[in-house]
This record gives structure tokens, C-alpha cells and sequence, in this order.
């Protein structure tokens, strides 16, 4: 009984020592294993973190990239703002300019109108033709009283013709101021005004004599003659056209306070006036 005790205790034991021994092996082989999927691991967060540090550094280079691109096309659209502009200010002056011009052309068309209707009106009849040969006889006889003019001036018999002559007069001087021989306009519509200073058409000549001069680049004569117009003929046609290219001229000789009143006289007194929104054109200019 005793032996029989004995013998399963060594049983026991030895069994107990068989599996001490098959299992102390088995727990540093399972550590050794963790440690290496741990290391495994690692080992993939780091090329996954340098692969994410890769991403980041090219995402934050295209962000620089689109960064410059943002702020060349900023650039490029403050620039084309900026050229935009000034072409619609140049836009806008050159519409001024030919709508101010379209509006001259409009008065001048005006006094073109009046101006053949007056033509057709002095065309003599058939029967009112010998006259003409008179006038030159009457320009061949040395005397020159009647007129009152120089002698020496070939062009003073035709102004004291009877007749047709102050419509002659006058186109004879249209037709230099229209050809360009201002100097002789002065001269021809002047010698008008002396001979028929009460005639219809002595405003439009007195225009037309202030007129030369400014195209002769005389402004300070000019002014002085758009004066003469709004001083001696009042209620005629020309005077809102005399206030304006006073104002014009006064602008060229650097008077801008004598322009500005003469624009405002212009607005006050003919606000219906053609020249009218041209002048007030040229007062805001001066504001």
C-alpha cells in the first residue's frame, strides 16, 4: 500500500515536472512573438508617418503653389481693374469731347440753315441782274467820299453799293471764313459791320469776326469780340454762342474764374440754349 503511494506520487511528480518543463519554453516563444508583431507594427506607423509627412510636405507646397497662383491672378485682375478704369475715364472723356462736338456741329448746322435761307432770299431776279455792272463803274470813279472807308482798301466801294451789296458783302466774307483765310474774314465781315451796323446779320457777322480770331489763335482779341456780341446785340441769336466760346477762350488764357462766369451768365440767362449743356459741360469740368 505504501509502495503503491509512492509510486503515484513519482507519477505526479514527474508528470508535473514533464509539463514545468513543455510549458517554460512556451511563454518566452509567445512573448517573443508579441514583441515582434509589436516591433512589426512600429515599423509600419513609422513608413505610414513618413508617408503622411510626405503627403503633408507636397500638400503644403501645392498650397504654396496655389497661393502664387491666387495672387498673380489678383495681380492680373487688380492690374486689368486698374487699365479698365482708365479706359472708361478716356472712354468717357472722348464721348464728351464728340458729343460736345456733335453739339457744336448742330448749332453751326443751324446758322448754316439760316444762313442759305438768308442767301436764297437776297438772290436777285432776272430783272434785278444790271445792277451788278453799276456797282463796278461806281468802284472805278476815284471818289470815295460816300463811302467813308481807306482809300487804299480795294474793297470798300462794294460795301456802299445799293442793292444786294450787304449780302454780297457778307458771303464774300463767309467764304474766306469758310476757306480759311481768317484774316480776311476779320477784315471782310468788319467792313460789313461799318457799312450795315444796323443790318439783320450784323450779329452773326460780329460772331463770325471773334470766331476768326480764336481760329487765328488770337483768344485775347476773341474774348474782346464775343464781348462786342453779347454788348451791342442782346437779343440776337448769337449771344448764347458769344457766351460759351468766351468761356472757351478765357480757358485758353488760363482765366478760369472770367470762364466760369461766362458759363454761368449762359446757363442763368439761356437755359433753353443749344450751347447751353455745352457750357455746363465745361462748368463741371472746371469744378
Amino acid at each position: 500500500m505504501t509502495i503503491r503511494i509512492t509510486t503515484t506520487r513519482s507519477i505526479v511528480a514527474l508528470v508535473l515536472a514533464l509539463a514545468y518543463v513543455g510549458l517554460s519554453p512556451a511563454a518566452p516563444a509567445a512573448a517573443d512573438r508579441e514583441h515582434q508583431q509589436i516591433m512589426a507594427d512600429l515599423r509600419m506607423l513609422q513608413e505610414q508617418t513618413q508617408q503622411l509627412q510626405a503627403l503633408m510636405n507636397d500638400l503644403g507646397e501645392a498650397l504654396k503653389a496655389v497661393n502664387s497662383r491666387i495672387e498673380d491672378q489678383t495681380s492680373l485682375e487688380r492690374k486689368a481693374f486698374a487699365d479698365g478704369k482708365v479706359q472708361m475715364d478716356t472712354i468717357s472723356g472722348d464721348i464728351r469731347v464728340v458729343r460736345e462736338k456733335v453739339d457744336e456741329t448742330n448749332v453751326r448746322l443751324g446758322t448754316i440753315t439760316q444762313e442759305l435761307e438768308s442767301i436764297r432770299q437776297a438772290i436777285p431776279e432776272p430783272g434785278a441782274i444790271p445792277p451788278a455792272p453799276v456797282s463796278t463803274d461806281t468802284s472805278l470813279t476815284p471818289g470815295a467820299a460816300p463811302p467813308g472807308t481807306p482809300p487804299t482798301t480795294p474793297v470798300t466801294p462794294p460795301a456802299a453799293s445799293p442793292g444786294v451789296q450787304p449780302q454780297r458783302l457778307f458771303d464774300g466774307a463767309w467764304g474766306d471764313y469758310t476757306a480759311g483765310n481768317y484774316s480776311l474774314a476779320v477784315e471782310g465781315f468788319g467792313m460789313y459791320l461799318r457799312s450795315f451796323p444796323k443790318s439783320t446779320r450784323a450779329h452773326e457777322a460780329q460772331l463770325y469776326i471773334a470766331e476768326a480770331l480764336a481760329w487765328e489763335k488770337k483768344d485775347m482779341e476773341a474774348v474782346v469780340a464775343y464781348e462786342r456780341v453779347i454788348a451791342n446785340y442782346p437779343g440776337s441769336g448769337s449771344v448764347p454762342m458769344a457766351y460759351y466760346k468766351r468761356g472757351r477762350a478765357l480757358e485758353r488764357l488760363g482765366e478760369t474764374a472770367r470762364a466760369r462766369e461766362s458759363y454761368e451768365a449762359l446757363l442763368k440767362q439761356f437755359p433753353d440754349a443749344p450751347e447751353t449743356s455745352l457750357g455746363k459741360q465745361r462748368l463741371d469740368g472746371l469744378k
